[in-house]
């Protein structure tokens, strides 16, 4: 008798608590989904309306400040940008800038990662804690720029590359990343007769699928959207990347005609190219994500909790 009432005591306990606990949930879902949903409208609304102002008319963008669907569909602003090498050469050299780039970076990144996650390599903690250092402290636009020009780097699109090829904060998640994986795995393969290299090329990069995928994102995404290394490394015209002709576009006051002008003897549609070539440095990119949004959140995570 007296565990049927202690059991019916804390079931009417847990009962209770459960319906609090489920008001309290509610309203905690209803909030949540308002903030979320503000957010989200906040964040997309303006990329749906670049989105249809790149297929609207001069007029209609002119009259109507803010629209989601355009009146009339026209292409004018899509001809116009595929009719010259202009905006086709600035998107063929983002691409090729962007995946070079990126293997270089990564390469770079896992290569010095392995290492340094090797307790026993000997210097390990200066090395570790230069990376810190520049983790910390940087050079500087100036300094940087000095060294670029010195030695030889400007005006070549390694100059959007190298001085930025080893982020140190990513480096550190994936040194740790290494530091997770079962040393029994190197030891036998060691046994087998591999040495580092081989240990590092046929086991360590395989177990490291999600990391790669993750910084490869990152550093993509870094390198496609990079507007200041373009601007201050490249003073010819014909080497621009995509992001330096829309800001050549879109900025107050800037000489639109100059940036498109083997074009420019034909009225071109101003409003709807900003839009358009706005969609056009955004969508490439993002088409990327669904390739690696399976790898992208264990990448995220593994490696930032342990040294």
């Amino acid at each position: 008798m007296a565990l049927d009432k202690v059991a019916r005591k804390a079931t009417g306990k847990r009962s209770s608590v459960r319906h609090y606990d489920s008001l309290g949930s509610r309203v905690f879902d209803v909030l949540n989904v308002l903030v979320l949903l503000s957010l989200a409208a906040i964040t997309v609304l303006p990329l749906l309306y670049v989105f249809a102002g790149s297929f609207a008319s001069e007029s209609e963008i002119d009259a109507r400040p803010f629209f989601l669907w355009p009146e009339k569909f026209v292409t004018d602003a899509y001809e116009f940008m595929f009719s010259g090498d202009v905006f086709i050469r600035a998107l063929l050299t983002t691409i090729g800038v962007t995946a070079v780039g990126t293997v270089v970076q990564v390469a770079l990144t896992l290569t010095m990662a392995y290492p340094l996650s090797k307790r026993n390599l000997p210097g390990r903690t200066f090395f570790i804690n230069l990376v810190l250092f520049t983790l910390i402290f940087t050079g500087g636009m100036i300094p940087t720029y000095l060294v670029v020009r010195e030695v030889g780097l400007l005006d070549s699109y390694w100059a959007l590359i190298l001085p930025l090829a080893i982020n140190p904060f990513y480096l550190l998640i994936v040194k740790a990343f290494f530091q997770e994986l079962p040393e029994a795995l190197e030891e036998a393969a060691r046994i087998d007769g591999c040495n580092e290299l081989q240990v590092f090329w046929r086991i360590v990069l395989p177990l490291s699928k999600p990391v790669i995928a993750t910084f490869s994102l990152f550093y993509a995404v870094a390198i496609w959207n990079d507007y200041m290394s373009p601007l201050l490394y490249i003073n010819d015209e014909n080497k621009w990347t995509l992001q330096v002709l829309v800001r050549q576009l879109t900025a107050p006051n800037s000489d639109s005609e100059n940036v498109l002008n083997q074009q420019a003897s034909a009225a071109f549609p101003l409003q709807g190219l900003k839009f358009a070539v706005i969609v056009l440095a955004t969508v490439p990119i993002l088409l990327v994500y669904p390739f690696l949004q399976k790898h992208f959140a264990k990448g995220v995570l593994i490696g930032s909790v342990k040294e």
